[in-house]
């Protein structure tokens, strides 16, 4: 959710200070766009295999093994409305920096 509103902040910003129809705005939104999608998506999966190999090792090694396993991280995602909360904020918090100056 971190990475959402930062990003957001960041792309609501740019478009308030220099202009929603510029270069730098069109950049900073496809670079949200794209933290958000890694944040929502390509970790969540991640998350989900680790999750699935944590298991599979439990499984195949119930038994007194040599074995000594190290456990995968599996929260390394947000779920989908987390982004969508995350940016949410940014935008608020973007909006509430540009009226208090």
């Amino acid at each position: 959710m971190p990475h959402s509103a930062l990003v957001t902040a960041l792309a609501t910003g740019v478009g308030q200070t220099i202009g929603w129809s510029t270069p730098e705005f069109a950049i900073a939104f496809v670079f949200a766009i794209i933290v958000m999608y890694d944040a929502a998506g390509v970790r969540q999966a991640a998350g989900k295999q680790a999750r699935i190999l944590n298991q599979i090792i439990d499984e195949f090694f119930q038994e007194d093994s040599q074995f000594n396993e190290d456990r995968l991280k599996e929260l390394l995602g947000h779920t989908p409305f987390q982004v969508i909360v995350g940016s949410i904020l940014g935008i608020v918090i973007s909006w509430i920096a540009e009226f208090s100056y």
